[in-house]
């Protein structure tokens, strides 16, 4: 497992309308770009809302509506996203979908539980407020941040 006080990197969340690709778009990235454990970037990207016609999916995204960058379509917030993460390895949620929906990026995927030493289940965020005593928050990624500070300090 590679230090993460040494790296530079971004954490992810994807939330998507399908969990198939090629079924579904990109309805939002939300990722931090960190050196180490400095902030140094936030992408907050969501598809157009009138492109969603998932209504749950629309009902999770409804929050900070004035601070997410809006596009019409998951091959421009790809394209936006590769030039925010460049080369840079990626903390992921690893679920099967994430992995699909970053497939044609080359960048190193490296599953973010490993370092909280928690595994993906469907209380994996109820777990990370509760073990590092955080609030929670509608974004994950920042839950996740949080986490890795608490874990290594």
């Amino acid at each position: 497992m590679k230090e993460l006080k040494n790296l530079k990197y971004v954490i992810l969340e994807i939330i998507p309308t399908n969990s198939n690709p090629k079924k579904g778009d990109i309805a939002q990235i939300s990722a931090l770009k960190l050196d180490g454990f400095k902030l140094i970037d936030r992408f907050d990207y969501r598809l157009d809302k009138d492109k969603i016609n998932v209504f749950d999916i629309l009902k999770i995204i409804n929050y900070d509506n004035d601070k997410f960058k809006y596009l019409s379509s998951t091959r421009k917030i790809k394209k936006e996203f590769k030039k925010f993460i460049g080369h840079l390895p990626l903390l992921i949620i690893d679920n099967s979908y994430t992995y699909k929906y970053l497939e044609e990026f080359n960048n190193e995927k490296i599953p973010v539980f490993d370092y909280l030493n928690l595994k993906l289940s469907d209380t994996v965020f109820d777990e990370i407020i509760k073990k590092y005593n955080l609030e929670a928050s509608n974004y994950l990624v920042d839950l996740l941040y949080e986490a890795l500070i608490m874990e290594y300090n």
